[in-house]
């Protein structure tokens, strides 16, 4: 098994118009995202700066805020749902 990766409409255009994406192995949020980096090029870029995610993405693990957990540092096990919602502005 496996945690699935809900990717946004706004970052599919570095994956290829994937809209999820599972990752095995991993133990942490940081480290689900590792996995992704290294499939999709151009998808740090869109999301991390300075070892961290953006001020405006918000990540999720199982619905639950990981600015509330332990941040990248999120337990995940197979089977978990991780989230990643960019903030949208607008009205």
């Amino acid at each position: 098994m496996a945690i699935t990766v809900k990717i946004p409409t706004q970052l599919r255009s570095v994956t290829s118009g994937e809209a999820e994406a599972d990752v095995d192995a991993a133990a942490t949020v940081g480290e689900v995202l590792d996995g992704l980096y290294e499939r999709y090029d151009g998808l740090r870029e869109r999301i991390a700066e300075d070892g961290g995610l953006r001020r405006f993405v918000n990540v999720y693990v199982q619905g639950e805020d990981i600015r509330f957990l332990d941040g990248l540092d999120t337990q995940v096990e197979d089977g978990d749902e991780v989230t990643i919602l960019p903030a949208v502005a607008g009205g």
